[in-house]
């Protein structure tokens, strides 16, 4: 015994400070650092992860008992904030003593999207789309939440990664306010017009976005040839666009971030730039797809590398890639539950390697759309976002088919519908029907993947629809 608890006391003593739970730790790496916070490597000993503890310096933050409420408020509002392209917040306190808050988040292998734009030059044009689409994804979230989250800081520095999986989140939203009455300080080079007027709203992460992409393709931080920031703001308020605009020479990559840098009246919101043509299709007909700007030789130029693309194999698969909807066959079934209770569909794809995949999901006549359903079902599911048109109209058919009277695309639009009453019973059908079958739950979707001829496919489904 007397042994325990000397190793419980040595584990105990690596950590420099413990959460009020007593369960994460904080070990004294730091492993970023910046003006106002610095975060180290943290533990969680209940789930045996690494994690980031976060510390934020408040200074004068804490003045009275109205901004101390309004702190706890926003770190609620954190709390719920549940979308894959944002950071995992786990929780918070405050140190009122030290004028610190402390806040547990997920910890990110790779660093951030800048430290590693940097480190990995040689990025295919279909890379940084892809990283596109998953921070408009969780803008997207953010500006559609109730009541909408603005950013209000977003920079390559605040984008988080993971390399081995080409996962892209945004994070440090650190005390992010609601959309009313909030203001915060922000990275001048990012800051759209119209914040310096105080008069904005979730735009303003569109303008920073932009700004994300120009530094991507790029590797020049905005405005960087202004020496001070009264010179970025001159230019900023006058309409002048960074001097690294200029050296984006692919006329689709420029006008896509002009887009983004549009005026507030003119300007796409986070939906509308997903569903661009830039972003919805790869244009594979590119005989480079590495080089952003004109040149045909390999040089470098201003701290960018231009090269030309060099891997003959790489075409084959993306045309693969790009077919995918085409080369599997897709059907859906649908029917009214037994419980009368909305109905009950499945998505059934069937792929080339003789695998079956299953998709489940209740669909709710008065307040669901074929679209919001389509979009969320790609989002949960991680599909392709041009699968979402097909999957809408199919599920639009099926749905006219059992319901004489349905009008398409009509109903209340929510691309992140809480279905809970239905989770429970297809949790509860999965357990009595799949037995040894393995099936993934992903928010409304429940996805079983069989061999093309099992025969439990119709029993799952008419089990699963019984309640």
């Amino acid at each position: 015994m007397m042994n325990i608890i000397s190793h419980l006391e040595a584990d105990c003593s690596e950590f420099v400070e413990v959460d009020p739970s007593g369960r994460y730790g904080r070990y004294n790496e730091v492993l970023g650092k910046g003006s106002s916070k610095t975060v180290y490597r943290g533990f969680d000993e209940y789930e045996g992860i690494e994690v980031a503890w976060n510390q934020v310096k408040l200074y004068d933050f804490l003045q009275s008992p109205q901004e101390l409420e309004r702190l706890y408020c926003e770190i609620h509002l954190l709390k719920t904030l549940k979308h894959k392209s944002i950071m995992k917040f786990y929780t918070s306190w405050v140190d009122t003593d030290n004028r610190k808050i402390n806040f547990i988040t997920e910890m990110f292998t790779s660093g951030t999207l800048r430290q590693y734009r940097l480190k990995h030059k040689r990025v295919n044009i279909r890379a940084v789309k892809h990283w596109c689409r998953q921070i408009l994804r969780g803008l997207d979230y953010l500006h559609t939440h109730d009541p909408p989250v603005i950013h209000r800081d977003l920079k390559c520095d605040n984008i988080f990664v993971n390399g081995n999986q080409g996962e892209v989140k945004i994070g440090d939203l650190g005390l992010a306010a609601m959309l009313q009455n909030s203001h915060a300080a922000h990275c001048v080079e990012f800051m759209a017009p119209e914040v310096y007027e105080e008069e904005y709203n979730e735009l303003v992460d569109i303008y920073s976005f932009g700004m994300c992409v120009l530094e991507m393709v790029t590797f020049d931080y905005p405005y960087s040839e202004c020496t001070h920031p009264a010179q970025i703001y001159k230019r900023v308020i006058s309409g002048k666009k960074p001097d690294s605009l200029d050296k984006v020479k692919d006329r689709e990559v420029r006008g896509f971030i002009e887009k983004c840098l549009a005026s507030a009246s003119l300007r796409l919101s986070a939906r509308e730039l997903l569903d661009d043509q830039f972003l919805c299709i790869d244009n594979h007909n590119d005989q480079n797809q590495w080089a952003y700007y004109n040149g045909d030789e390999i040089v470098e130029s201003h701290g960018i590398e231009i090269f030309e693309f060099q891997n003959d194999d790489d075409h084959e698969e993306t045309e693969e890639y790009d077919n995918k909807f085409d080369n599997v066959h897709i059907s859906i079934k649908g029917k009214r539950r037994d419980n009368g209770d909305g109905l009950f569909l499945r998505l059934r794809i069937a792929e080339k390697e003789g695998l079956v995949r299953n998709i489940y999901f209740p669909f709710d006549i008065e307040s669901d759309t074929a679209i919001s359903v389509a979009r969320e079902m790609v989002e949960e599911l991680e599909m392709d976002d041009r699968d979402v048109t097909k999957i809408a109209n199919m599920i639009d058919g099926e749905i006219a088919s059992l319901v004489p009277d349905w009008r398409s695309g009509l109903g209340v639009e929510s691309s992140f519908c809480s279905c809970a009453s239905n989770r429970s019973d297809i949790d509860f059908n999965v357990r009595q029907c799949c037995r040894n079958i393995c099936g993934e739950k992903h928010g409304r979707f429940e996805e079983i993947t069989l061999g093309v001829n099992n025969s439990d496919e119709e029993e799952l489904f008419s089990c699963m629809s019984s309640n």
